[in-house]
Parts: structure tokens; sequence; C-alpha cells
């Protein structure tokens, strides 16, 4: 019999963090499952939540395991987690492999009493900052480079007087992508990297405070958003209120969010720092159809976040709109088929082609990356196969190039297939009759006057990476 094997296609996820904290004294851990839930799309592979009683004995109460929110937790097990203060994650593995003891929030018991942590992200000196741990006596229980940042943050919090410092003493150690939600005893605190690579906000309904990785979890909770934690800053919620430090921010066009939060991360209905994500897919999906046109009797998208883009492309271009594939929403993006090899029957799982759609018609084919060229190429067979006369496809990103440091899981070069093939070889390749990319110098129409990285499409990295010269990246 076959080895089973985990195969995951497209691109990975990040992570999901989600915080409350109920100053009236109820139990948070059903607003952090519904929070957590509404950012499931950020990561599939475990997840988890920590609770604590401000009021009571401080204890940490904590449950996580593999699989999805729903998968972990039922009535009873969180009917179990008591406590008023809470912080919850889900996780996509971009450090560390997929086992158990990875999954967070962490919780870490240490003189002061117990933190508990969980981050999205991804350290770029995460190495060095753990084997210097280790050296000082420092005993790891798991491979993620979470748990590094929990160290430091205890450590810290031995030479000072609030645990928001002592998160803000961490800061200045760390580089590289995190956000940062952490309980201590009587207090929910925020933190956001000083580039701003990846997103954090605030939430407010009555007197429960919420952070969350996106504002569709704010809204999912049925609270009010107030706003995003800005780069650099830290936040903390106690019974007295916000406090707020500025003190690790930089001038803002130094910052350099991640642009593939905006392509492809963030849920549709989300806003991140101003930006709604909506109408930055259609922005992008206009920039395809003013670049690339072409004459076609339809315009479909590859669900999900393929769909807007296509909305956007339409519009532009006059060309219908149409649902060309239905979703099978009951497969998350990694499960268990028998040979790695046949990628084919895993993108039939996940879609199928409504032939009546697409028979007889010139296609336009919208979606949001190519990385390895194979469902891509799988979709177009799929296509022409229930009938589509052509298929043009336009993706709402540029050629992946350069893998990326701060916790998307873009593979190695070798993996990425516009690293070695032109675009007319991909486009052989996955049998389009045209392809045509999102250009870099469009990306920033999407965004405003934000700054953010595109390392992943031009090699220029906001800070030192492992590994690379990267002395291109500060012209």
């Amino acid at each position: 019999m076959s080895r089973l094997e985990k195969v995951t296609t497209g691109m990975g996820e990040e992570c999901g963090v989600f915080g409350a904290y109920d100053m009236d004294g109820g139990d948070v851990a059903p607003s952090i499952y519904y929070g957590l839930f509404a950012l499931q799309h950020r990561g599939q592979e475990s997840c988890g939540i920590a609770v604590t009683d401000t009021y009571g004995k401080r204890k940490i109460s904590s449950k996580k395991g593999l699989g999805h929110v729903d998968d972990v937790f039922d009535e009873e097990s969180l009917e179990e987690l008591k406590g008023n203060l809470g912080v919850g994650h889900v996780r996509y593995s971009t450090a560390g492999g997929t086992r158990v003891e990875n999954a967070q929030p962490l919780v870490i018991n240490y003189v002061k009493g117990t933190l508990a942590i969980a981050h999205n992200g991804n350290l770029v000196n995460a190495i060095p900052l753990r084997r210097e741990l280790e050296y000082t006596g420092a005993i790891f229980q798991t491979t993620i480079d979470s748990e590094v940042i929990a160290y430091h943050i205890a450590r810290e919090r031995l030479n000072v007087s609030k645990a928001e410092d002592a998160v803000k003493n961490a800061m200045k150690k760390i580089k590289g992508a995190y956000a940062l939600v952490v309980s201590s005893p009587r207090k929910l605190i925020g933190a956001r990297d000083p580039l701003g690579l990846k997103p954090l906000c605030i939430g407010k309904q009555g007197h429960v405070y919420f952070l969350a990785s996106e504002s569709c979890a704010i809204a999912a909770v049925g609270a009010e958003f107030v706003r995003d934690v800005l780069p650099g800053e830290v936040v903390s919620f106690t019974k007295h209120g916000i406090d707020s430090d500025m003190s690790m921010a930089i001038p803002g066009e130094q910052q350099a969010r991640c642009i593939f939060e905006y392509i492809y991360f963030a849920r549709t209905d989300s806003t991140i720092d101003g930006v709604n994500v909506y109408h930055s897919r259609i922005t992008a999906g206009k920039a395809l159809a003013e670049s690339y046109p072409v004459e076609a009797d339809l315009v479909v998208g590859v669900p999900d976040s393929g769909l807007v883009a296509a909305k956007g492309y339409s519009e532009q271009s006059g060309i219908p709109y149409g649902m060309a594939f239905h979703k099978n929403s009951y497969v998350g993006r990694t499960f268990i088929k028998p040979k790695q090899s046949d990628r084919e029957s895993s993108v039939k799982i996940k879609l199928n082609v409504i032939s009546e759609v697409v028979k007889g018609k010139r296609i336009v084919m919208v979606d949001d990356s190519i990385v390895r060229g194979t469902t891509c190429e799988n979709i177009i067979k799929m296509l022409k196969k229930a009938g589509a006369t052509e298929v043009h496809v336009r993706i709402s990103s540029p050629p992946f190039l350069y893998p990326c440091y701060f916790g998307t899981d873009v593979p190695s070069n070798e993996q990425l297939i516009a690293h070695s093939h032109t675009t007319e070889q991909i486009r052989q390749m996955i049998g389009a009759d045209t392809l045509g990319y999102m250009e870099v110098e469009k990306l920033k129409d999407m965004v405003g006057d934000l700054s953010f990285c595109d390392a992943c499409f031009t090699g220029k990295y906001p800070m030192p990476v492992p590994g690379e010269d990267i002395s291109h990246a500060f012209e």
C-alpha cells in the first residue's frame, strides 16, 4: 500500500491571533472561539485557546490541538475554559513542523507568574537568539520561534515592573515579522513589529476589548472596530483602560506591510491599515485588464481570492463576469491522499467546473498567484475539458522570484516556477492561451499611500535576512 502523505497546494497561509479581555469578569473563551473561526483561513493545521481569571487565582487554563477550530473545540471543552482574559491562535506552520507541541498559544510559567502568548509571523534572527538562550540554560519544548519570543519576554519581565515593558524590551532583540497577543495575570497586551509586516487590530464591545489579526474577526464577535495597532506599537488593556507605547515605532516611509495580505491572505471583508481588502483586489483586477486586454466572452475567478480580482477585470474590460467553479467548502487546504505525484485529483476534490457556464466560450481566468504551476495547469485542463475554447490566464500578483523570510510559506527558489522559466515558457507549461502577471509598478495602486514589502517579487528585503546578499535591498 502507498505511504500516505500530506499534500499541500498553492501558497502557505500565515497564522491568526485573537485576544479578549472582559472587564466585567465574563468568560471570554466563546468569543475567542468565534474569533478564531473567522480567522480559520489564516491557518488550518492547529489551534488553541488559553484563558485566565483576573479576579481569582489567575491560573491559566488552556486547550490546543491539531486540526480546525471545530475539530479541537466543542461546547464541553469551551465550558471548561473559565476566565475573563484570554488569547487564541490558528496556525499554519512556517517555522517548525506540524505537531501538537508547536500549537499555540504558548503558556509559560515563571517566577513572576504565567504568560500566554500567540504569535503570527517569523523572526529572521530566531536561530542565534535560540542558541544564546540554550547556552544560558533554557530548555525548549517546541521547534517554533514563538518560544524564543516567549522566553525573552519572561526574562525581561524579571527586570521591569510592567509586563508591557518586558514585551517592549524583547522587541529590541527580536528581528522580523510579528503580531503578538499576550496575556499576563492582569493584562492583555498586543504588539506589532515596527515594519508593520503583520496586521493587528483592536475591537470593543461594551466593557470587552479584543485584539485580532483581521477586522473580520472583530465583526464576527459582534464588536466594533476601534483601530489598527500601529507598526511598532505596544498596547495594553487593564481594568483602567488602554495604554499605548510608540517608542519602537519607525517613520512611515520605512514601514513595510506585507502586500500579500491584500492580494491573498486576508479575508475579503477585512480592512487593514485603512485599506479595504475588497477594494484592493478590485483595483488589482482593473490593472490586469488595462495591462493585458483580450477578446473573450467571460471573466471567471478561481475561488476564493481570485474572485474579486476577476470582478475588477470584468468591470474594467466590459467582459461579463461569471461563476465557473463550485468549491467544496469542506476540504481544508491540506488533506491526505495516496500519491504526492497525482495532484490533479487534489484540485478536483476542491473545485469542480460548471460546464454549462464555460462551454463554447473564451474564458479569462483570474487567480492570485502561480507558485509551482501544477494547480493552475490542472484548472486550465478542467476548463478546456468542460468545453472552454480558450483560457486566458491573468494573475493578480507579479511572478514569485524570491523566498519570504517573514512568515509567508513561499517555497525555495528551485520550486518557484517563475524563478527558472520565462512568462512564455510558463504559459506553454500550464496550457494557457495567454498569460499576464500583475506589474510590480502597479502594486502601489492597491494600497494607496501605505509602504509595503514586495520582496518575494523584487528581492528587495526591508531588513537583512539569513543567507541572502541583499546589498541592493537598501537602494
